[in-house]
């Protein structure tokens, strides 16, 4: 008995589907989804269009074994509770980035054990990726020593202490910090408080140290402040707002290095009757649409995590195409969005 096909077999798509379904041959094919350069762009695309068309996946073993290579590029996520949409933002700029080349990526999640080494030690040992990115550095940080010395291709979302260059891309914070500072005191501000995380971040120390000389030279009472712990929940956040607000002491600028910090505190200020704008005047790093949909006049200092995706991967793979890791080292400038005249 005969079994009737409405279409083609649905077995595993391999290059000679996609060189059966495009007329080139096998090994036009095979060298233009390995990227490639010498062949016309015309080919390129047809071979491309075909392959998705048809749902073709890559062997990742026979790649790794024909060319040492994984086609994979590893993030290494740290935590980013403070950052609304952080992680999200940060694997669409990834996936832009990636789009339309022979990479894919891997992402390892690191929220338990911040800063650990066994992600890195992993993939070097077992090479799963042929570079990473790493989110959240601290100054002497013990996984970009662990790259550096393997030689294996990496970037950095933050700075690090290092005397050898590594490539990095970062947000511009003592921008940030002293277009924040010239504008609480060209609002009259003259008691400074300045609301910040993670003390062992390289981030940290950038934001603190340009925040006291800006403060310093401007002649304003700049504090940090110190009763909140690094990883303080919400809940905390917003009694220490409502404790300063009834302060004898009370800061008339703030601040606020991320936004549910922000969120939090402006709750527990305005919990305790101030007035954002009129009584107290605050500035926030923006990250996302959130903050604004409920305070949309407080000011902010805006970075784009989408755009620094995109700008880590780019570098990224300039590094592992060879580039040298003294050119791959870049700043994002904040953008000021001030709201409240």
């Amino acid at each position: 008995m005969t079994k009737n096909r409405t279409g083609p077999a649905r077995g595993r798509v391999t290059l000679k589907t996609i060189a059966d379904a495009t007329g080139l041959s096998l090994s036009t094919v095979s060298l233009s989804l390995r990227g490639g350069t010498t062949l016309k762009q015309e080919t390129r695309d047809k071979v491309a269009a075909a392959a998705k068309s048809l749902g073709y996946v890559p062997d990742r073993a026979g790649v790794r074994l024909r060319t040492g290579k994984t086609n994979v590029i590893a993030l290494v996520l740290e935590s980013a509770g403070d950052s609304i949409d952080f992680a999200r933002h940060m694997i669409k700029g990834i996936g832009q980035a990636i789009n339309g080349t022979r990479y894919h990526l891997s992402i390892a999640p690191e929220f338990d054990d911040p800063g650990s080494v066994e992600t890195i030690r992993y993939v070097l040992d077992n090479r799963t990726a042929d570079g990473l990115i790493i989110t959240h550095t601290r100054p002497r940080d013990r996984r970009v020593q662990l790259l550096m010395d393997a030689d294996f291709p990496f970037v950095t979302h933050g700075r690090t202490e290092f005397f050898t260059p590594h490539p990095y891309h970062d947000f511009h914070a003592e921008a940030f910090l002293e277009a924040a500072v010239l504008r609480l005191a060209n609002k009259g501000c003259r008691k400074l408080l300045l609301v910040v995380g993670d003390d062992s971040t390289t981030n940290y120390h950038n934001i603190v140290t340009a925040y006291r000389h800006a403060a310093l030279r401007l002649g304003l009472d700049g504090r940090v402040l110190q009763s909140m712990s690094s990883r303080a929940s919400p809940a905390e956040v917003r009694r220490i707002g409502e404790e300063l607000a009834h302060s004898p002491d009370r800061p008339d600028g703030i601040i606020s290095d991320t936004e549910m910090r922000t969120i939090s505190l402006v709750g527990g200020l305005q919990d305790g009757g101030v007035r954002i704008g009129q009584d107290l005047h605050l500035i926030y790093k923006q990250t996302s649409d959130i903050v604004p949909t409920f305070f949309p006049h407080l000011d902010s200092v805006q970075e784009d995590v989408f755009a620094a995706g995109v700008e880590l991967t780019n570098l990224l793979l300039r590094r592992i195409g060879g580039e040298p890791a003294e050119n791959l080292q870049t700043l994002a400038e904040p953008v000021l969005l001030w709201r409240n005249p």
